[in-house]
């Protein structure tokens, strides 16, 4: 039996899920969570084989949740199941420690045959993440993206700011202070060689970090 947790900060995506798994004889949802202190607080009672996650939970976003629970949770292994397409965070979840990378729009057989494959050890790549990988291998750091250099935080920031969010609401989200947002939109901004937020909504646009 696989002994699944689904971590997603909305219930219909965590029922959607938890019945589509329910009718699966090998597959148990023993529990689910909506943010970090959710996820810490099921596995100090419980023992899962897999994880499905939310990149974009509130507070800890689903990288930094899994870069810490590669440290204290090393054993558990971690589907991550994003409405982002792959090229936005795909290669960085799979940096951070996850098992497999799936979008929201995957179909029923596939999140079943990712799930068998990742409780097995495995890990599930679908092909745009797999010549995602192919393209990043032996390119030198100056051929990348320059936001490839952002860091998880900043990234997240980037995409809210290009979206048009406002620095309170961007705090909120992010539980950051809105200091903190500031601080992250001047690095960001240095890194990318720009001025404004106008300029970093181009930028989004053109790399595809925007829907």
């Amino acid at each position: 039996m696989i002994r699944i947790l689904i971590a997603d900060d909305h219930p219909l995506v965590r029922t959607g899920l938890r019945q589509i798994l329910a009718r699966h004889e090998d597959m148990s949802v023993l529990g689910e969570a909506e943010d970090y202190n959710g996820i810490l607080a099921h596995l100090r009672d419980t023992e899962f084989d897999v994880m499905l996650l939310d990149v974009s939970l509130p507070g800890k976003n689903g990288i930094e949740i899994l870069k810490s629970l590669r440290e204290i949770h090393p054993a558990l292994k971690v589907l991550i199941i994003s409405t982002h397409p792959e090229d936005q965070y795909g290669l960085r979840a799979l940096r951070a420690g996850a098992a497999g990378y799936l979008t929201k729009s995957i179909s029923l057989e596939h999140l079943v045959e990712a799930v068998r494959e990742i409780a097995k050890g495995r890990r599930y790549i679908s092909r745009e993440l797999a010549s995602l990988l192919a393209d990043s291998v032996g390119r030198k750091d100056a051929d990348a993206p320059a936001h490839e250099s952002l860091s998880d935080r900043e990234l997240q920031t980037l995409r809210l700011i290009a979206a048009g969010r406002k620095p309170a609401d961007i705090a909120s989200e992010l539980a950051l202070s809105p200091k903190t947002v500031s601080v992250y939109r001047a690095r960001i901004l240095d890194k990318l060689g720009l001025k404004s937020n106008a300029e970093l909504a181009r930028y989004a646009q053109r790399h595809g970090l925007v829907d």
